[in-house]
């Protein structure tokens, strides 16, 4: 028998502005858009975290992410982890193209646990749109959200607690090693270096010594935090802020991952069974993982039996993990993928991946060379990293992206030219506004020849 106090932890998912972030102020009393720009927009960029009191006592998270097709890769970076689906629907406007995206990256990620939440009944009928819905997650269940706002917490509380109740919480799987995906990095006055993320697997006590991936660094835990309160020992299924002794804040950030000493492994090739994947060898391919994304090629396996990823940067994988497959222009999700095989070293594999590209510096060369979509990708995380830290560094850019320092200035330099950020005194960027000579909310759209 499971118990109660295992903890679970529900992301949202859903088209943008469809309700997710009002929804979780209702079930929690937290208004998870914290950035000056998410409620200047009214559009949440960057991931909500909230703790929700179920009727039973369970202990409950809820992760908040992004609707904007801009920001998938927040919203798997928020998936990751996660033991349960709150798929929200307007009424007004029923199934839209990043509902039905998010839930293929949920079936990618093999979370089939979850409630379908229909807002904005008071604006629209709620008869389509639950039809639906019913259609594209035959088996979920469906709570029609009472137009009240102070209503709207009681049916979802009771039909959360029912789901968790028939849930294998994560904190129940007999996997002694702790794995957490770094989502967010900040430092605090007097404590130091805090990352935080879902830890989704064993456990983490204070004074615990793990590892930084891919650094492999090993670091002592220093204090542990769940929605913000201390304690000595956090579970698989908790969201957790992790205080790390004696750790550099430039030494880590989102995308890497704290786990046991040698319990992961940074990976150029992946070995998959087929899958999505089936006859697409040859493709491109965008792969995401925990909180780290990265254009593979797919080639075929020595053996054939599987299917092999050719990665640009490394992931952090352990076999059995899934996958989250999107096509080459990072638009539209494939499916999901389990991971048989990792390995270290790219260059020792037979088969590449891409013919080696010239390695110039400049903006035009690397318009030439990455093209409109990987353009489009890095302003995203640009806009990203200046709307949670007020500004962009080099170094910040170069980890976020996972790539060398030379690539991280041509990306800049490039963006500079193109009117979207502006270089200040001390070498760091923000976003360039109107009064600076060029808009700020516009897309790069450029066709280098």
């Amino acid at each position: 028998m499971l118990s109660s106090a295992a903890p679970v932890t529900v992301g949202t998912a859903g088209h943008v502005d469809h309700g997710k972030t009002a929804l979780v102020a209702a079930l929690t009393g937290t208004d998870t858009d914290r950035l000056a720009e998410e409620k200047a927009r009214g559009l949440s960029i960057e991931l909500g975290f909230a703790a929700v009191a179920l009727p039973s006592g369970r202990p409950m998270s809820l992760v908040d992410v992004p609707g904007h097709e801009r920001f998938i890769r927040t919203m798997v970076a928020g998936a990751t982890g996660i033991d349960a689906y709150l798929m929200v629907i307007a009424a007004t406007e029923g199934v839209r193209e990043q509902t039905v995206e998010h839930a293929r990256i949920l079936e990618a990620l093999g979370i089939t646990a979850g409630i379908v939440v229909i807002t904005k009944t008071d604006l629209a009928a709620p008869g389509a749109a639950e039809a639906q819905a019913r259609e594209l997650l035959p088996g979920a269940r469906v709570v029609v959200c009472p137009p009240e706002c102070a209503a709207r917490a009681a049916p979802i509380r009771l039909a959360l607690d029912a789901m968790a109740e028939r849930l294998r919480a994560r904190a129940t799987r007999p996997d002694p090693s702790p794995i957490l995906h770094v989502d967010r990095c900040f430092t605090v006055t007097g404590a130091g270096t805090v990352v935080t993320g879902t830890l989704v697997a064993g456990a983490l006590a204070t004074g615990d010594r793990v590892a930084v991936y891919p650094a492999q660094r090993e670091v002592r835990v220093r204090g542990l935090e769940v929605h913000g309160e201390q304690v000595p020992r956090a579970v698989a299924g908790q969201r957790v802020a992790v205080n790390l002794a004696r750790m550099p804040r430039a030494a880590v950030g989102r995308g890497d991952a704290l786990a046991a000493p040698g319990a992961l492994r940074a990976a150029f090739v992946i070995e998959v069974a087929p899958g999505p994947l089936h006859g697409a060898v040859g493709a491109r391919v965008h792969v995401h993982h925990g909180t780290r994304a990265t254009p593979a090629r797919v080639v075929r396996s020595a053996d054939k039996a599987h299917l092999r990823l050719r990665c640009r940067h490394p992931l952090l994988v352990a076999p059995g993990d899934a996958l989250v497959l999107r096509d080459g222009a990072a638009r539209v999700t494939l499916g999901g993928a389990v991971v048989v095989e990792a390995r270290r070293q790219a260059h020792r594999d037979p088969v590449r991946a891409d013919p080696p590209a010239p390695r110039r510096p400049d903006a035009l060369a690397l318009a030439e060379q990455v093209g409109v979509a990987e353009l489009a990708r890095v302003e995203a995380e640009i806009r990203e990293m200046i709307a949670r830290d007020g500004r962009l560094t080099l170094p910040g850019l170069r980890d976020r992206l996972g790539i060398s320092r030379r690539e991280a200035k041509a990306f800049l330099d490039y963006f500079d030219a193109a009117g979207v950020t502006r270089r200040r005194p001390d070498a760091s960027r923000v976003l360039r506004d109107r009064a600076d000579g060029g808009p700020s909310d516009r897309r790069i759209d450029v066709c280098a020849s």
